[in-house]
């Protein structure tokens, strides 16, 4: 057995093994094969003893509910990636108005229909439009591409959000702590 949110090993069960009702951190009732010896004084004897809570897994990580689909980790990056198809769109079209005033006008005229809050049924949606409009895609999705590998500063993000994080908290504790008192 393995642990919801890392994996890691959970003493699995023995060949005499009995079902045990189980709570998870989400609330839901699990079905859950516990050795026997956990719940017999002896196989000999054969009765019920008293015994502590089932063993923990050894994973560190805080249970997040409502991340049935993926971790926060996944929904962050699927943020990430709506984020640099919208730059890429807005890299494009700066390029575009330069030097093709025609593929520009096009693509101002698609993104005004579509939205580009969904990365994916964006370009599946421009992809489909036209070979011309093929092509469009292809460049933003490069573009993307390129500048998620090379442009963006991944370790300026992670201070970044670090800073937000630990500068806000102390500035919300003082406000809430200087905020008076209401008596009923």
């Amino acid at each position: 057995m393995e642990c919801c949110h890392c994996r890691s090993a959970i003493p699995g069960p023995t060949a005499s093994s009995r079902r045990a009702v189980l709570l998870h951190p989400d609330g839901a009732r699990r079905r859950l094969l516990v050795p026997a010896p956990a719940f017999w004084g002896s196989a000999s004897r054969g009765r019920l003893v008293s015994f502590g809570a089932p063993p923990q897994p050894r994973c560190h990580k805080m249970y997040v509910p409502g991340f049935g689909e993926g971790s926060p980790e996944k929904k962050a990056a699927i943020s990430l990636q709506n984020f640099f198809n919208y730059l890429a769109v807005r890299i494009v079209l700066a390029q575009l108005e330069s030097y093709n005033r025609e593929a520009y006008v096009e693509l101002k005229e698609f993104v005004s229909r579509n939205s580009v809050n969904d990365a994916d049924t964006f370009c599946k949606k421009l992809i489909r439009e036209s070979p011309r409009h093929k092509a469009l895609a292809m460049r933003i999705l490069e573009v993307r591409s390129a500048y998620m590998k090379k442009d963006f500063e991944w370790d300026n993000l992670k201070k970044i959000s670090f800073k937000f994080c630990y500068f806000c908290l102390p500035w919300c504790m003082c406000r809430w702590l200087t905020m008076p008192t209401q008596s009923s």
